[in-house]
């Protein structure tokens, strides 16, 4: 998968490649194997960092979208967005899988990681992400049409640092899963809030 930035086509490229993937015409399909999370510390003290990662490289204002559909089976499978400097320093989002049903989810990890999430009970086929960042904020918001968004959350982010962004998969338990990402953007900062 390649992507257009500024008039350059640039390669996307994978941390903790997995074993069983596919691409074909801006179409990502993983097989996220069991054993894999991205969370730091808060609750259990576990780090785990190790779940399958395809980004791009980025510095200063951009946005990034995507839609993912998954067949989520066990707790905490989930799939996304995340931006990320280094394993301490992350965010990621995305649907997550718990007390029987989806979830919007959002993750801020500075050190330790938080948790929050919106609940799904509709069970949508799919889901498009949208990730925003400017200047020291990071927005994340949902919709279930790329076309009316809603906000998660707004988080610090640390500004004017070089960043990975992409597609983001695990599955923490015993059982892998499969899911699709498709329409990955990685595009010009337009404006914090803006759902057109």
């Amino acid at each position: 998968m390649a992507l257009e930035l500024n008039g350059q086509t640039i390669q996307l490229t994978w941390e903790h490649e997995p074993a069983q993937w596919s691409e074909s015409s801006g179409v990502l399909t993983v097989t996220v194997p069991a054993g894999t999370d991205y969370w730091r510390v808060t609750h259990s003290g576990a780090i785990r960092d190790n779940g399958p990662f395809r980004y791009v490289e980025q510095i200063g204002d951009f946005e990034a979208k995507v839609r993912i559909a998954g067949t989520y089976r066990e707790l905490y499978h989930h799939a996304g967005l995340m931006i990320r400097i280094d394993e301490k320093n992350w965010i990621k989002t995305g649907i997550e899988f718990a007390n029987g049903q989806q979830n919007v989810s959002a993750v801020v990890t500075r050190e330790a990681s938080d948790w929050s999430v919106i609940p799904q009970v509709n069970r949508p086929g799919s889901i498009w992400l949208r990730l925003q960042r400017h200047k020291d904020t990071v927005q994340i918001d949902y919709s279930l049409d790329d076309a009316t968004w809603t906000m998660v959350r707004q988080a610090y982010f640390p500004p004017e640092v070089p960043v990975r962004i992409g597609m983001m998969a695990a599955a923490p338990g015993k059982e892998d899963f499969s899911v699709t990402f498709d329409h990955f953007s990685v595009g010009p900062f337009r404006s914090l809030g803006d759902g057109e």
